[in-house]
């Protein structure tokens, strides 16, 4: 089968002819119909493989710690070994699919060939001809209302919709509140819809101008384009001068500013989700000084 993949060591990224992946008892095998690229999860994970050792090693001093303490454990040759083994290895790319069960395992949970799902999953839901998915991470595609079904091209975003309902529920929105969304990507406009749905107030806030846009259009009460002055006057007055109840961090940067940018605007007793892929170097001082809750979705 064809599938798409990145190189470890490099940080090139190819489509490949992979062996057929094997059916599983408690999943089942899919052809793929559509994958989405989500384009935040994915850029950041090529500029993670396109950096030197060095450069890996800062950006993940976990993973050079497991290095370090192999090294000690285990001497030079078997850490050298199984680095170079990891860097070889293909990564797979993708997250969120849908297409058409193929095979199904003995406990596959009732899905059957045939069966038209959507997946989600680092490592499953994954871009290529097909996929192995266990059961917990598909779910049947329902039909309309008016007996149609959904089409491939709107399942396969199922996973990105639990990516932000997820944030969102982390938030604890209630009625009134006022919430802001930083980072605009499928994720930041998928959160910006589920808020106002929650009956909060939005302001949205990205650096793309087509992106701001669309956020307005689909109902942020405020969309506001982010340039190297930040609009703060612009978001306190949003607030009402109080600061943000909520902060959803929906971007995808290699930057600290918006850990930074959240706790600046947020309210005593504020909370911040970081729901996309930022830089978290937590500034204490108002963090501390108004008590937010910071959490990771």
């Amino acid at each position: 089968m064809k599938q798409l993949v990145q190189n470890a060591r490099t940080g090139e990224v190819d489509i490949e002819e992979l062996p057929d992946p094997a059916l599983r008892v408690g999943g089942v095998l899919v052809q793929t119909a559509v994958s989405v690229v989500s384009a935040g999860t994915e850029r950041s994970m090529l500029a993670f493989a396109g950096k030197s050792l060095i450069g890996k090693a800062l950006e993940r001093p976990d993973l050079a710690r497991q290095v370090w303490d192999k090294l000690r454990n285990e001497g030079l040759s078997a850490t050298y070994s199984a680095v170079a083994s990891r860097l070889d290895a293909p990564i797979p790319l993708g997250y969120s699919s849908a297409g058409t069960v193929i095979a199904a395992g003995g406990n596959a949970g009732g899905l059957r060939v045939g069966d038209r799902i959507a997946c989600a999953g680092a490592g499953y839901a994954v871009h290529a001809e097909l996929a192995y998915v266990p059961r917990n991470l598909c779910v049947r595609i329902p039909t309309r209302p008016d007996g149609t079904p959904v089409p491939f091209d709107e399942a396969a975003f199922a996973a990105l919709g639990a990516v932000a309902l997820q944030g969102v529920r982390l938030v604890q929105p209630t009625l009134g509140e006022r919430v802001v969304v930083l980072g605009l990507g499928a994720i930041g406009q998928l959160a910006v819809q589920l808020l106002r749905a929650h009956g909060c107030g939005v302001l949205a806030l990205d650096q793309d101008s087509g992106r701001v846009a669309l956020a307005g259009e689909l109902g942020a009460e405020v969309a506001l384009v982010a340039g190297k002055e930040l609009p703060l006057a612009e978001i306190m007055a949003f607030t009402r001068g109080r600061g943000a109840d909520a902060v959803v961090i929906a971007a995808a940067t290699d930057s600290n500013e918006p850990v930074e940018l959240a706790g600046e605007i947020s309210r005593r007793k504020g909370r911040v989700v970081v729901v996309g892929s930022v830089r978290m170097d937590v500034p204490r001082r108002n963090f501390y000084e108004r008590e937010l809750t910071l959490t990771v979705s």
